[in-house]
C-alpha cells in the first residue's frame, strides 16, 4: 500500500490488494523508482551490475537501489530523495517545497522547487546559474547515495536531467566533492529513457512469477 506521499488523495491508500481482489489476479506492487531501476538492469544502462541505483529529478527526487538485481528493502523502501543536503540559506534564501521537510533533496532540486525559485518550469530556465546551484544539489544528494550504496553506476532519468550538459556537470561536481576519496560511481542517462518505468513493471512481474 502507499504510506505517506505529498500527493493528495493517495496517502495510506491500499493499492495491490484492490487491484487484486478486483481482477482476481496476483499483483506485484513497487515503487516507479524501483521499477525503472530494473528496467534498466534489466535491458538497459544497468545491466550486469551488482549494486546500481536509478534516481529520477522531475516532479519529485526518487531512487531505487538495486542489491544483486533486487530491489533493495527493509523497513520500508528506501526514500533518497528525503536525504538531508547541505543548504546554505545565506547563498540560497529557498525555504524548499518538501511539504514534510522544507529543504531536502527533492524541497531544494525537484522540478517544482526549481520553478517555485525561479518562477518559471525548469525547461524554461535558460540563465546558468540556476542550473550551477541545481547541479551543486544534485551532486550533494548523489554524494550521500553513493558514500552509503557504493553504487556502480546510477542512471539519472526525470525531466530535469533533460537540461543539455548538466549529466556532465554533476558528475564534475561530484567528483570535485569526493575529493579522490574514493571511486564516485558513473553517472549515465537511462537507456530505456521513458520506457523504463513501463518496462520494469514487467520486469517485477517476471520476478515475483519465478518467486
Amino acid at each position: 500500500m502507499i504510506t505517506t506521499t505529498p500527493k493528495p488523495g493517495w496517502a495510506h491508500t491500499e493499492v495491490a490488494g484492490e487491484i487484486g481482489r478486483r481482477l482476481g489476479v496476483p499483483v506485484a506492487f513497487d515503487t516507479d523508482v524501483n521499477a525503472a531501476a530494473l528496467g534498466e538492469h534489466r535491458w538497459g544502462a544497468l545491466q550486469g551490475l551488482d549494486v546500481c541505483c536509478y534516481v529520477t529529478v522531475g516532479t519529485g527526487i526518487g531512487g531505487g537501489i538495486l542489491v544483486r538485481g533486487a530491489p533493495l528493502h527493509g523497513l520500508q523502501h528506501p526514500e533518497v530523495g528525503h536525504l538531508r543536503i547541505p543548504h546554505d540559506r545565506d547563498d540560497d534564501p529557498f525555504p524548499g517545497v518538501c511539504p514534510f521537510h522544507g529543504d531536502c533533496w527533492e524541497g531544494l532540486a525537484s522540478g517544482p522547487a526549481m520553478e517555485a525559485r525561479w518562477g518559471q518550469p525548469a525547461d524554461q530556465v535558460e540563465d546558468d546559474a540556476p542550473w550551477a546551484l541545481e547541479a551543486r544539489y544534485l551532486a550533494l544528494g548523489l554524494l550521500a547515495l553513493s558514500a552509503v550504496v557504493s553504487p556502480h553506476r546510477v542512471a539519472l532519468g526525470g525531466g530535469v536531467m533533460n537540461r543539455p550538459g548538466l549529466l556532465e556537470v554533476v558528475q564534475r561536481q561530484l567528483d570535485q566533492l569526493v575529493n579522490g576519496y574514493v571511486a564516485v560511481p558513473e553517472l549515465v542517462p537511462p537507456a530505456l529513457g521513458t520506457r523504463a518505468g513501463v518496462l520494469g513493471a514487467l520486469a517485477l512481474l517476471d520476478r515475483e512469477a519465478r518467486g
